[in-house]
């Protein structure tokens, strides 16, 4: 089967230190990979890279059997918009918007129609149990709320994969246990795929697979 996301010898450096030293991986389409290892391993900078919010010095990754940094600026901004989906430590809500505003901007910037976007927003909420506080501002939801919105956002357009950067590093143990509980949920009903970085020892070894960064390079994979 070939594989949902493809890297290939991704290097990266930042000034005079490389991170990034050859980095190859490859996904599944339903699969759910965590992504470990030692502060400044270069963990968030390859899931950058992954998403396509920024670019190595030479490598090439392929999502659905697409080269994607052969893509314009534009092109590139309207094919993340469309296909991968994010969820961040920080959940970067709009303040001024409400939790089913939040979550249908990403479909309205793709030029969805209104309406399928807001009856798809709604049933986010409602899969992720949170339909109740549809119509809440950031500020009047719970932390894990708040991400939860943040993960319908991230699912809107449908996405082929999303990633997530330290989703639960904001929360308290049950709300981030919840959040794990999550993933997996969304991926045995949605089939979605997700690529994870994260320091909880804990969702690392549910996922369904391990990539441990360390020296610039993906050791051992570690499966379940």
């Amino acid at each position: 089967m070939e594989p949902l996301l493809k890297a290939v010898n991704l290097i990266r450096s930042h000034g005079d230190l490389p991170v990034l030293k050859g980095i190859n991986l490859e996904i599944h389409a339903g699969e759910i990979v965590s992504i470990v290892g030692a502060s400044g391993a270069g963990k968030s900078t390859l899931l950058h890279i992954l998403g396509t919010l920024d670019r190595p010095d030479s490598g090439e990754v392929t999502l659905a059997g697409k080269p994607i940094f052969g893509l314009t600026e534009k092109e590139l901004a309207r094919f993340r918009n469309e296909r991968i989906g994010f969820v961040f430590q920080f959940h970067n809500l709009l303040a001024e918007f409400s939790a089913l505003e939040n979550v249908c901007l990403p479909g309205f910037i793709a030029g969805h129609d209104e309406k399928q976007v807001r009856a798809r927003a709604e049933e986010l909420l409602n899969i992720l149990g949170i339909s109740d506080r549809k119509h809440h501002l950031p500020s009047q939801l719970s932390g894990g709320e708040q991400q939860r919105t943040a993960v319908a956002r991230a699912l809107i357009n449908s996405p082929a994969i999303v990633f997530a950067d330290e989703p639960s590093g904001n929360l308290d143990s049950h709300n981030a246990e919840e959040l794990h509980q999550l993933f997996f949920r969304l991926r045995n009903e949605l089939g979605q795929t997700f690529v994870i970085v994260t320091h909880n020892d804990l969702l690392a070894t549910m996922a369904d697979r391990r990539l441990t960064i360390r020296d610039g390079l993906i050791g051992r994979n570690e499966a379940k």
